[in-house]
């Protein structure tokens, strides 16, 4: 017998012992908790022994409640996570009241650690990308995967998958003009042209678009993904543009196909409509579906705003918008924020800038998964350019822009009700 079945059934036998005479209330409003983030980790943890724990829905910023246990307390005390010993009646009070048809809130039962997959490619550090970097400040575990790892289909081993700042379209990120003599971008350049040749492919942009299709697949199958700054419109562009060249020599070699946009199919998209792509290769953009160029916004007054849902009947929105603080402060990224008017009927904006008529934080379904799109890089480096250094989340235990993050990571150990919004 391992270590670790020895130690599960110590602590299984001790929780027994309790009988749950008291919990754990981990409180996630703005007042009372110093680290918000590594709180998701404690949760995360918890589950992690085969323990269930109830999110509170719109109680006290989104708090958790836990069996108690000297085990737990510690490890709370050791990641300074606040918490609180509630008495069982106490504990039964609050679920009553959340339970109340007068009150938004809601108990959603979180039942097991998701297997979480980051797709990146190798050699990245965690602090290139916020959802690597909050994740290993929480201490949650994840696996990271690549290319050929979605194509031999390994993403049905995990629950939860995040993609990296990706370009799907092969065009290397757009980064052609300002970095093209760049020895970075030189080197990156010929090792996505290495490995799709490895894996059998002409171009870049056509593995791409098979990486693509897997992960659509993926989801339709009942996965969840998550996804940041260019790898969410660069995503949906791959799939609109299957089986049209988009890419100029530059990037793959030869033309683009004449009159392309014309061929451009939306119905394959995950959230985005009729958008423009931009064709030149100059031009650090995409398409019209990001903001960041249109926007005219000055950093102090850059905000968005999380709408509110019924925590009883819509708890999967309500559950990714958990924050102790309705307004959160912008952030730039390459695909800062997305065009309203070219975001699906269908797909819930569940963060916005109303005045600028852009959408930052945006959920879907797609065949039996989900997918939530966050524009934007790092919720606390505003511009976040190339060669800046790292965050140091240390400073920002408390961040509202990284809760929306680690929201996601847990989603899929909900207990899940039908949505009805």
């Amino acid at each position: 017998m391992t270590l670790k079945k020895i130690f599960f059934i110590i602590f299984t036998l001790f929780l027994s012992a309790n009988t749950y005479a008291s919990y754990i209330l981990i409180p996630m409003d703005a007042d009372t908790q110093k680290n918000h983030l590594k709180a998701y980790g404690v949760t995360f943890w918890t589950l992690e022994r085969e323990l269930k724990v109830k999110w509170l829905l719109n109680y006290r910023g989104g708090s958790f409640l836990l069996p108690d246990a000297e085990i737990i307390q510690r490890e709370c005390q050791i990641r300074g996570v606040s918490f609180e010993v509630i008495s069982d009646a106490k504990a039964a009070q609050i679920l009553e009241d959340i339970a109340s048809p007068s009150v938004n809130q809601e108990a959603v039962v979180l039942e097991k650690a998701p297997k979480i997959a980051v797709y990146t490619p190798n050699g990245k550090q965690p602090w290139d990308d916020a959802v690597t970097m909050v994740l290993t400040y929480a201490e949650i575990p994840y696996e990271t995967i690549y290319d050929e790892e979605v194509l031999k289909d390994e993403l049905l081993l995990y629950d939860w998958l995040h993609l990296h700042h990706e370009d799907f379209t092969g065009q290397y990120g757009k980064f052609y003009r300002a970095y093209r003599s760049a020895a970075w971008y030189i080197e990156e350049k010929k090792s996505a042209e290495d490995l799709a040749k490895r894996l059998g492919y002409n171009k870049v942009s056509d593995e791409k678009l098979d990486v693509a299709l897997k992960i659509r697949d993926y989801v339709v199958g009942g996965g969840f993904m998550f996804a940041m700054c260019s790898a969410t419109d660069s995503f949906d562009i791959a799939l609109s543009a299957e089986g049209v060249d988009i890419c100029e020599p530059m990037f793959d070699g030869d033309g683009s196909d004449a009159a392309y946009q014309n061929k451009i199919d939306y119905s394959k998209t995950f959230a985005f409509k009729d958008y423009i792509l931009e064709r030149s290769p100059n031009v650090y953009e995409f398409s019209s579906i990001d903001m960041t160029q249109k926007r005219k916004i000055p950093k102090t007054t850059d905000y968005f705003s999380l709408m509110e849902y019924s925590a009883k009947w819509d708890p999967i929105p309500s559950m990714l918008t958990q924050n102790h603080t309705a307004l959160v402060k912008g952030f730039m990224g390459q695909t800062t924020s997305f065009t309203r008017d070219q975001i699906k009927s269908n797909v819930l904006v569940m963060g916005e800038n109303k005045t600028n008529g852009e959408a930052k934080y945006i959920h879907g379904i797609k065949g039996k998964g989900f997918f939530t799109f966050y524009g934007g890089h790092d919720p606390e480096d505003y511009t976040h350019r190339v060669g800046d250094p790292k965050t140091e989340l240390d400073l920002h235990p408390t961040s509202p822009g990284y809760r929306l993050i680690l929201n996601n990571v847990l989603f899929p150990a909900a207990k899940k009700k039908k949505q009805k919004t």
